[in-house]
C-alpha cells in the first residue's frame, strides 16, 4: 500500500463489546452491542444498536467481540526486541550491562532493523502508539556505585545510529513519540543542541499521524555534568518537546540517586511536560514536589518486578493528583510485550504489597494503558481512546476463543481474563495491521529474517 493511503481505511464496525476508555460524559465508557463507524482512518461516530446505513464502506460484525482502543506504551525501547531472555537473573545495572552494551557495535542499519521488529512486535500485541528511547549515540558505560562511567567522546556514534531508529517506526506504522538523550557528558552545550536539533528536524519531517511528537530522553540519573539538568530544560524549551527521565528506577545508591532530584527542580525543568519514567524510590517530599510542580509518572510494573527494582507507590503518587501512565519497557527486560499481563501485573503488585484489594481497579490499570499513557505524553487528542475525531486504531478480542466463559462486568473481565491469545484484530486508522499472530506487513517476516542473523554479531557482555 502507498504510505500515503496507509491508515486512512473506513469501516463500520457492528454488534461489538464496544470499550471506548472515554472520559468525556457524551461518550459511554462502554457500550454492549455497539457500533462505530471509521472514515478514512478517523473516528466519526460510535452508537448503540442499529447503526446508520454504511452505503459503501465495509462492514464488520464484530459479534460479540470486545472492540477496545489500542494500547498506548508510555515506555518502551524498541530496539531491545532481539535481545531477550538476557541477564535472567540481574538486577537492572547488570542487567543493562548485558543488553544495552550488546548494540556498541551496532550499524545504523542494525539498528533500523531491531526497531522495526520491535515495532511489528508491538503492533502485533496490540501496541498502536509508544513513547520510544533511542538507542543513544553515546554507546552505554557500565554503572558503578550509581555513577556512569565516562564514555571517551571519540566514540560517539554517526547521527544514523538514530535517525534509522525514527525510520523504523514510521515504515512499520506504529504511532510514536521519538525521545533522544542529548549525551550532556559529551561536548559543549552548542555542540548538544546541535545533536538534538538533527534528530527532532529529522522527525519532525515526516508523517506527522505517525510521528507524534518529538522528547528528551532524560539523563540527570547518569549523569556527571552539573550541566545536564539545565541542559534538558534548555533543549525542552527551545524545541517544545517533553522530557521523559529515567529516574529512581532501582534502590542501588539510592541517596546519589536522590541528589539528582534538586538538579531537575533547580534547573526549571519539573512541570506538566516533565514525566518521572519508573519513579519507585522517591521520598513522600519529592513525591509532594513533583505534584506541585504538576510532573506526571511512567509505570513499568512488570519490567521493575522482573528486576527486582521494586514497587511504586501507586496509591500515594495518585492521592497528590500525579497523572500516570502505563509502559512496557524493554522487550528485554518485560522480555513479552503483552500489556495485559502489563496491567494485571500492575494490578495485582499494587494490591499485594498494600494487602488491599481496593487499592486499584481493573478500570483504573487499563486507563493507565490507554488514555491515561496517551495523556501523559500528551497525545490524548489524537489516540488512548475511542472517540470522534480520534484515530481509528482498535483492537477486536474475541472472549470465546479461547472461551473465558460467562461475561458479567465486561470491562472488568477484558483486563483479568483475556490476553494475547484472545487478540484476534490490531486496527490502525481502521486498517488491519496484524492478527494477534504475526503482523501482516511483508517487513515484518524480513525483519525478523535480519535480527536474527545481525545480532549474531553483537557481542553479549557476559
Amino acid at each position: 500500500m502507498n504510505p500515503q493511503h496507509r491508515g486512512t481505511s473506513s469501516v463500520l464496525v457492528t454488534n461489538a463489546r464496544l470499550i471506548t476508555c472515554a472520559e468525556d460524559e457524551s461518550v459511554p465508557a462502554y457500550v454492549e452491542s455497539g457500533w462505530m463507524l471509521v472514515t478514512e482512518g478517523m473516528i466519526e461516530d460510535i452508537g448503540k444498536g442499529t447503526p446508520p446505513a454504511a452505503g459503501s464502506v465495509d462492514t464488520f460484525d464484530a459479534a460479540g467481540c470486545y472492540v477496545a482502543p489500542g494500547f498506548v506504551s508510555s515506555h518502551s525501547h524498541l530496539f531491545t526486541s532481539g535481545l531477550r531472555g538476557l541477564a535472567a537473573d540481574e538486577p537492572l545495572y547488570a542487567w543493562a550491562r548485558c543488553s544495552m552494551g550488546a548494540t556498541a557495535q551496532a550499524t545504523p542499519e542494525d539498528m533500523y532493523w531491531a526497531t522495526l521488529h520491535g515495532a511489528f512486535d508491538f503492533l502485533n500485541a496490540g501496541v498502536t502508539t509508544a513513547f520510544d528511547f533511542h538507542d543513544s549515540r553515546e554507546p552505554w558505560s557500565d554503572i558503578v556505585d550509581g555513577r556512569r562511567q565516562r564514555t571517551d567522546p571519540a566514540a560517539l556514534r554517526p547521527v544514523d545510529h538514530v535517525l534509522r531508529q525514527i525510520d523504523a517506526k514510521i515504515d512499520a506504522g506504529l504511532r510514536f513519540v521519538g525521545a533522544t538523550r542529548p549525551d550532556s557528558d559529551v561536548g559543549t552545550f552548542e555542540e548538544i543542541r546541535e545533536r538534538f536539533a538533527q534528530t527532532v528536524e529529522h522527525l519532525r519531517g515526516l508523517d506527522p499521524r505517525y510521528a507524534l511528537g518529538a522528547a528528551v530522553m532524560g539523563g540527570v540519573q547518569w549523569a556527571e555534568n552539573l550541566d545536564a539538568a539545565r541542559h534538558e530544560a534548555a533543549l525542552m524549551h527551545e524545541f517544545g518537546v517533553i522530557n521523559q527521565a529515567h529516574f529512581l528506577e532501582t534502590p542501588e545508591a539510592i541517596e546519589h540517586q536522590r541528589s539528582k532530584f534538586t538538579w531537575y527542580e533547580e534547573a526549571g525543568a519539573l512541570g506538566p511536560d516533565f514525566i518521572f519514567g519508573h519513579f519507585v524510590h522517591p521520598t513522600p517530599d519529592m513525591i509532594t514536589r513533583a505534584a506541585a510542580a504538576g510532573c506526571a509518572m511512567s509505570w513499568q510494573a512488570t519490567a521493575n518486578g522482573r528486576l527486582g527494582s521494586g514497587i511504586a507507590d501507586i496509591p500515594a503518587l495518585e492521592a497528590t493528583g500525579m497523572p500516570i501512565g502505563l509502559g512496557l519497557d524493554d522487550q528485554a527486560c518485560s522480555d513479552l510485550a503483552d500489556p495485559w499481563q502489563n496491567m494485571r501485573f500492575a494490578a495485582y503488585s499494587v494490591r499485594a504489597d498494600r494487602r488491599d484489594a481496593t487499592a486499584i481497579t481493573m478500570r483504573r490499570v487499563l486507563h493507565m494503558q490507554t488514555l491515561g499513557a496517551a495523556r501523559i505524553l500528551g497525545v490524548a487528542d489524537r489516540v488512548g481512546s475511542l472517540e470522534p475525531g480520534k484515530y481509528g486504531d482498535f483492537l477486536v478480542v474475541d472472549p470465546s476463543a479461547p472461551d473465558i466463559g460467562p461475561i458479567r462486568h465486561p470491562v472488568d473481565s477484558y483486563v483479568l481474563a483475556c490476553g494475547l491469545r484472545n487478540l484476534v484484530g490490531v486496527h490502525v486508522g481502521g486498517e488491519l495491521v496484524a492478527d494477534g499472530r504475526r503482523a501482516l506487513d511483508p517487513l515484518a517476516r524480513q525483519a525478523s529474517t535480519e535480527i536474527a542473523s545481525r545480532l549474531e554479531r553483537f557481542v553479549v557482555p557476559q
